[in-house]
């Protein structure tokens, strides 16, 4: 099971910030969840748990890159046309069977090995057949259309390094290496809740004054889409005594615990005193709009995330905060997700000393700030493209200004 120091997080004083945050997770979260071996078909959306060397070169031969005729280069007229006989034939999988001798070409097609000694393909478009004997014409490059032994992988080489995420390119290059399975890190099993006496289950009546419970669908979905193993634990009410057991239940099955609402200090937010009686509460305060309740610490010894209660600010510090945390755990390399520089379309005072997430659409290359900046505005998650990120020591940005933008693409992954 994946756990925790005592002080893992511990940090006191002013508000803290989200790099701040980031690198502590960087620096002290380690993974500690089981290893096991999995078919390539369950591969995906997995973390590889060591080093994966290439036991073979990819491509095994030197091979054509296009259907055409294989030929000695020297035998070649420079400046002239060249005619040949055609004495053989390759086709992948069904290589030549001997080596090639000087004077002949030799139709091949894609993927089919060169034959001993040629080095160069023409392809079947450029060229004229008659009789049995091919009309080459001059200007072809030494070694065109060919592709060599291991130009995309060699022998002994790292193909994929330990806590690689598996996309399908990686679970792909895995078969042409030969592999039928791979070393993985067990699923973090994560225990997600929702708390408050508001909250409905979708599909069930809405009396006056409830509402339905987004926030744990949205966790459970952004949950499945890093390859968590989750387990629903439903809404639990606004009673101390629920909270608490609901924790303590959750603590004994999973490696983390995964909440939302009840971080306030209200008299009827319990989460945080529900943590507190059963193992430690580090409050981050984390300096981040929207999002400040953020809360982590530790349930007996297993990972404790208590996010906010505004369908918005969940999304928000679960991609900017969860999601590095639960990638730590679950043996992924710590990356930064790619952002990039675009034009703000918009103009935006804020706080020094503290980080926001502005919902934008792209248009071209100009960021489009979203009318309404409300955290309980889920319609600007659907209605948006990703986020800009106003740093720390910003204060205000301006129409023209470069902003950074970073994408939702390269975070639901």
């Amino acid at each position: 099971m994946a756990q925790l120091s005592d002080d893992c997080f511990a940090f006191g004083g002013r508000l803290m910030t989200g790099a701040e945050a980031l690198a502590i997770i960087a620096e002290r979260v380690v993974a500690l969840p089981e290893t096991e071996e999995v078919a390539l078909q369950e591969a995906a959306r997995r973390v590889l748990a060591r080093d994966l060397v290439a036991p073979r070169s990819v491509p095994p031969h030197d091979n054509a890159a296009v259907d055409g005729y294989a030929v000695f280069f020297d035998d070649l007229a420079p400046g002239a046309e060249t005619v040949l006989p055609v004495t053989g034939r390759a086709a992948a999988g069904h290589p030549l069977g001997r080596p090639a001798r000087r004077g002949e070409a030799i139709r091949i097609f894609t993927g089919a090995p060169m034959p001993e000694g040629l080095d160069t393909v023409y392809m079947q478009e450029d060229v004229r057949l008659e009789g049995g004997r091919v009309h080459l014409p001059p200007g072809l490059k030494r070694g065109a259309n060919r592709r060599f032994a291991g130009e995309d992988v060699r022998e002994g080489s790292v193909a994929l390094a330990a806590g690689t995420r598996l996309r399908p390119q990686e679970v792909g290059l895995a078969a042409a290496l030969g592999f039928a399975r791979l070393p993985v890190y067990r699923r973090l099993r994560v225990a997600l809740l929702s708390t408050g006496d508001e909250v409905r289950e979708p599909g069930t009546p809405l009396p006056s004054g409830a509402i339905y419970d987004a926030n744990r669908y949205t966790l459970f979905a952004l949950l499945q889409s890093l390859g968590m193993s989750v387990t629903d634990l439903g809404i639990v009410p606004d009673d101390a005594q629920a909270v608490r057991t609901a924790l303590a239940e959750a603590a004994a099955a999973h490696d983390v615990i995964l909440t939302s609402g009840g971080m306030s200090t209200g008299e009827e937010d319990h989460v945080k005193a529900a943590v507190e009686a059963q193992g430690t509460l580090h409050l981050w305060r984390l300096a981040i709009k929207p999002g400040r309740p953020v809360a982590l610490g530790q349930v007996g010894r297993v990972p404790f995330i208590g996010l906010p209660g505004n369908p918005v600010a969940v999304m928000v510090t679960f991609l900017a905060l969860a999601r590095p945390l639960l990638l730590r755990l679950a043996g992924a390399r710590f990356t930064e997700p790619r952002s990039f520089k675009v034009e703000s379309g918009f103009a935006y005072k804020k706080k020094p000393e503290r980080r926001e997430y502005v919902r934008v659409r792209l248009e071209g290359s100009v960021a489009r700030k979203f009318p309404r900046d409300g955290a309980g505005i889920l319609s600007s998650m659907v209605e948006s493209d990703g986020l800009v990120v106003l740093d720390e020591a910003t204060t205000s940005v301006a129409p023209g200004d470069p902003v950074t933008f970073l994408p939702f693409g390269e975070l639901l992954y």
